[in-house]
This record gives structure tokens, C-alpha cells and sequence, in this order.
């Protein structure tokens, strides 16, 4: 079961970092946006740190308010919630 939760997180950071470097070209090109619900919607998923990641590699979104607070905290969530995991204090999908 853990594995699946690695291959989620992996894909959902995957997509997410994808989404953000493809709404940088498409601003910069004038092009129709992705929205930041499914932004956000992917952040929370569990794609937060690539959607970090993203933002601070190809500098996007990070003066957008409220978007980069909202990022910003769910990112640090994300990485509290795998660090607590990670040390076994969060074990809720034992089966």
C-alpha cells in the first residue's frame, strides 16, 4: 500500500510541475491559461512541492496573490505530513 501512496505522490508532483511550466509558456506566448483551481486542485492532491518546485525554477506565480500564499501553505503541509510519516508518527494506510 505505501508503494502506491510513493507512485501517487511522484505523479501528482509530476503533473503538477508540468501544469505550472506549462502556464509560464503559455503567459508568455499570450496564449488561453490553465486556471488556478486546478492548480491548486493538483497542489492539493499532493502535488504541492512540484508546484513549488515549478514556481521558483521558472519564477511563476510567486508574487500572485493569494495563489502564492495558498501554494506556499500547502506545500509546507505536504512536507510536514511525509516528514511525520516518514518518522512512522503518521501511519494511516496500515492495512
Amino acid at each position: 500500500m505505501i508503494r502506491y501512496v510513493v507512485y501517487w505522490l511522484a505523479a501528482a508532483n509530476g503533473i503538477t510541475f508540468g501544469l505550472m511550466i506549462a502556464d509560464k509558456r503559455r503567459a508568455e506566448a499570450g496564449a488561453r491559461r490553465i486556471s488556478e483551481s486546478t492548480l491548486l486542485g493538483w497542489s492539493w492532491l499532493g502535488g504541492a512541492i512540484g508546484a513549488y518546485a515549478a514556481s521558483r525554477i521558472v519564477r511563476h506565480k510567486t508574487r500572485k496573490q493569494p495563489f502564492a500564499t495558498k501554494m506556499i501553505m500547502l506545500c509546507a503541509a505536504e512536507i510536514v505530513l511525509l516528514g511525520l510519516w516518514a518518522l512512522g508518527l503518521l501511519d494511516p494506510l496500515v492495512t
